[in-house]
């Protein structure tokens, strides 16, 4: 799911967990994961889980985007679509952008795993012998 609008606000923002929450009817739980951005930390979003108690807010810890996997989506979503694009307008960027998230929402789901520092080994192992280069 995905929304594009001029402004980044708090009552922006709401009204898209409000679409979230309406189109997950099915859900018993739903978490969000919001950054420090201030439109996420207001008055009115706070109290939306009062209003929807099956949604959990969760903060990602401030200067941890790198944690944030939303982040790493939207850096896909830079790249793939916004680096190399041309647009007429803001209204064909926001509809190239739509189709982009509707054609990825059809493939598998963004997976992420850690397996800690060991690099998986490859096919015949390593050479710990010799040097890198």
């Amino acid at each position: 799911m995905g929304r594009t609008a001029p402004r980044h606000t708090s009552a922006e923002f709401v009204g898209f967990l409000e679409e979230v929450v309406a189109t997950t009817k099915w859900a018993t739980e739903i978490h969000i994961v919001r950054d420090n951005l201030s439109a996420h930390k207001t008055k009115r979003v706070a109290d939306f889980p009062e209003a929807h108690p099956k949604v959990r807010f969760h903060f990602t810890p401030t200067y941890s985007s790198w944690l944030n996997q939303v982040e790493i989506w939207f850096s896909k979503v830079e790249r793939d679509v916004i680096a190399r694009g041309v647009f007429t307008s803001v209204a064909d960027l926001a509809r190239k952008l739509r189709k982009y998230i509707r054609a990825y929402g059809k493939s598998q789901p963004f997976r992420w795993s850690y397996h800690g520092c060991q690099p998986p080994n490859p096919p015949g192992g390593y050479d710990m012998t010799g040097t890198a280069h």
